[in-house]
């Protein structure tokens, strides 16, 4: 019994898709009502329900992703996790689920399937040649 409450602990605090986009619409502002999050969303081409918007919101804040307060009539949410938390967590998990805990040949792999821009590639050299002078 206790295995499998693991086990339901550990999916409890994975995103769904779905969890993912509420997410990052809270990331985009400050605060917003379920309403404000659906509209958002609808206008970037995803349309949810109000019902399914509040749910997804519902379950982020049970996961400590999010958190909400009374503002007169209707709840306010905003993110409780910085983007920045939930990504690194989330490539982690991926870099030991794909690449046996090791990060360089994620990497690899990325920039050998991935189109740069220049830009992108100076960023990498600039970040590259810091990592190298730390030693």
């Amino acid at each position: 019994m206790g295995k499998d409450t693991g086990s339901r602990g550990r999916r409890q605090s994975e995103l769904s898709d779905g969890e993912l986009e509420v997410l990052k619409v809270l990331w985009e502002g400050r605060s917003n009502t379920v309403r404000e999050v659906m509209e958002r969303l609808h206008a970037s081409g995803r349309k949810l329900a109000y019902t399914t918007v509040l749910t997804f919101m519902n379950r982020l804040e049970q996961k400590g992703y999010v958190k909400s307060d009374k503002a007169g009539l209707a709840y306010v949410y905003r993110a409780k996790r910085s983007r920045e938390l939930v990504t690194s967590t989330k490539l982690r998990a991926m870099v030991e689920q794909l690449f046996d805990g090791a990060a360089a040949p994620m990497v690899l792999q990325l920039m050998k399937s991935e189109n740069f821009s220049r830009d992108e590639i100076e960023a990498f050299r600039k970040l590259i040649d810091e990592l190298d002078a730390e030693g």
